[in-house]
C-alpha cells in the first residue's frame, strides 16, 4: 500500500500529517489541465502545502503529482512534502477541517454542487473555477443559498498583463462607449470523458469559454448588461467531424457574434437607449490567427486596443479642435497622440518589486494565475493576520453575472440553432 493511501486506514499516521498549521493547507479537488497549473503556482510559495489531491481519474493525479514534484525540485526543496491522494468528493469533505484553502478546478458541471457542499465552512477559503454554474437551475440555486466560505471566482483574464494594463488606462479615454473582444483559436482540447463536449455539463461555449469576456465587458465597462436585449448570431457543428458524439442532441458551439447594451444600473431595463454597447466575437476554428486575443476599447477622447499573445496595449487620443481645425479633410497625422505600452514584464505591470514572492512563469494564460494567486493570497493573509473584511477581485456575484450573459446569449441566438 502506499503511504499516501496507508494515511486513510491509519489516524495516527493521519494526524502527524496535518501537524504543522504554520502553513496554509491546500485541498485541490479537480487535478485535470487547469488544477496542475494552479499546482504549478502553488508549489512556488513556501507558505503554502498542497496536503490533498482529490480527483477520481488517476493518470491526472499521477501526473499533478510530478508536477508538484518537478516545481517543488526548482526551487531546492530537497524533501518535497507529499500530499494525500484521494479519488472521491467525499472522502475529502471528511478532511474539511484541516483544509484552510480549497481549489475547485473539476468539471464545470460539478462547480455548483461542491459550492452548496463546501461553502457552509466558516474557516474555509474556497477558489472555484469558472464558470460557477452551467444552468439556470444552478445559478438559482446559488442565489438562494447563504455561504459562509470565503469565495473567489477564478477570472484569471484579468489578470493577463495586457488586460490589466488596458483596464489601468481605461480613464485616459473618456466615457466609454463601445467595447470589443475577439477571440480566434483552436477547438476545445479534449478532456477526461468527453465532459466538454455535452452541453449539459457546460452550459454551452458562450458559458463555458466566455464568461471569461463577459466578465471583462462588466469590468471594462463599469456597467451592467442589459440582459433583455442581449442577441447572438451562432454556428455549431464545425468542429470535432471526427469524434462519434451522436449520443448529444445538438453539438456544441463553434463561434458566435454576440451584441449587447449596458446601463449604469444593474435592473435598468426599461429606459431606451444605451450608454455603452459590447460586441463579442468567437471562432473557435481559427489556428493560426495572427491574435487570439482582441479587446478594443473606444470612448469619447480616445481607444485602446490590446492585443495578445503580442502582449501590448496600444493608446490613441482622438485630436481636438485645434489640433484638427479643418474638418473637410480627414485629421492630420501627428495630431493623433499614440503609446505603445510592452506588457512583457509582469511585475512592471502590476507594480511589484522585483524581490516579491510571485512564480511568474507563463502557464496557459500569459501568467494571470500567477497575478491571481498573488491577489489571493494577499486577501487571505489580510483577512486571516490583520482582521480585515474579505474582499476577493471576483466575488461569487460576479461569476453569477458573467453565467447569466452567457445562458442568455445561447438563449437569444436568433438564427434557430
Amino acid at each position: 500500500m502506499p503511504p499516501n493511501q496507508a494515511l486513510l486506514t491509519n489516524p495516527d499516521l493521519l494526524q502527524g500529517f496535518q501537524v504543522d498549521q504554520s502553513k496554509i493547507r491546500v485541498a485541490l479537488l479537480g487535478c485535470g489541465m487547469m488544477g496542475q497549473e494552479h499546482i504549478s503556482y502553488m508549489s512556488g510559495y513556501k507558505d503554502l502545502r498542497i496536503d490533498f489531491l482529490c480527483d477520481p481519474h488517476q493518470p491526472s493525479v499521477d501526473h499533478s503529482v510530478k508536477v508538484m514534484r518537478d516545481f517543488y525540485q526548482d526551487r531546492g526543496d530537497e524533501h518535497p512534502h507529499e500530499p494525500l491522494l484521494l479519488q472521491e468528493e467525499e472522502e475529502l469533505l471528511n478532511h474539511a477541517e484541516h483544509i484552510d484553502l480549497l481549489v475547485m478546478a473539476h468539471p464545470n458541471y460539478l462547480h455548483t454542487p461542491s459550492l452548496l457542499k463546501w461553502g457552509q465552512y466558516e474557516h474555509l477559503t474556497i477558489l472555484v473555477e469558472k464558470p460557477v454554474a452551467v444552468s439556470q437551475e444552478q445559478v438559482d440555486l446559488l442565489k438562494a443559498q447563504s455561504f459562509n466560505a470565503k469565495i473567489w471566482v477564478a477570472m484569471e483574464y484579468r489578470y493577463i498583463p495586457a488586460i490589466a494594463k488596458l483596464l489601468e488606462m481605461k480613464h485616459d479615454i473618456g466615457d466609454i462607449k463601445k467595447v470589443t473582444i475577439r477571440e480566434n483559436r483552436y477547438p476545445f482540447l479534449h478532456k477526461i470523458g468527453e465532459w466538454n463536449r455535452d452541453r449539459s455539463k457546460t452550459g454551452d461555449t458562450l458559458v463555458e469559454k466566455c464568461c471569461h469576456f463577459f466578465d471583462l465587458f462588466r469590468l471594462i465597462s463599469g456597467k451592467e448588461p442589459n440582459l433583455p436585449q442581449i442577441r447572438a448570431l451562432a454556428q455549431r457543428g464545425i468542429n470535432y467531424e471526427e469524434e462519434d458524439l451522436s449520443h448529444y442532441d445538438n453539438p456544441i458551439l463553434d463561434s458566435a457574434y454576440v451584441t449587447m447594451p449596458f446601463r449604469d444600473g444593474a435592473d435598468d431595463y426599461n429606459s431606451r437607449g444605451s450608454q455603452t454597447i459590447g460586441c463579442l466575437e468567437l471562432c473557435m476554428f481559427a489556428e493560426g490567427s495572427r491574435h487570439q486575443e482582441e479587446i478594443v476599447v473606444t470612448g469619447t477622447k480616445g481607444r485602446l486596443e490590446a492585443y495578445l499573445p503580442e502582449n501590448k496595449v496600444y493608446f490613441f487620443q482622438r485630436p481636438d479642435h485645434k489640433q484638427w481645425s479643418d474638418r473637410s479633410v480627414p485629421p492630420p497625422a501627428n495630431s493623433i497622440r499614440s503609446e505603445i505600452h510592452d506588457c512583457s514584464n509582469v511585475k512592471n505591470v502590476f507594480g511589484l518589486e522585483d524581490d516579491v514572492e510571485m512564480p511568474t512563469h507563463v502557464g496557459y494564460h500569459y501568467s494571470s494565475t500567477a497575478v491571481e494567486w498573488y491577489h489571493l493570497l494577499e486577501a487571505f493573509e489580510n483577512h486571516k493576520d490583520h482582521g480585515e473584511s474579505w474582499n476577493p477581485h471576483v466575488s461569487l456575484s460576479d461569476g453569477i453575472r458573467a453565467v447569466e450573459m452567457g445562458l442568455m446569449a445561447t438563449d437569444r441566438i436568433v438564427n434557430d440553432l
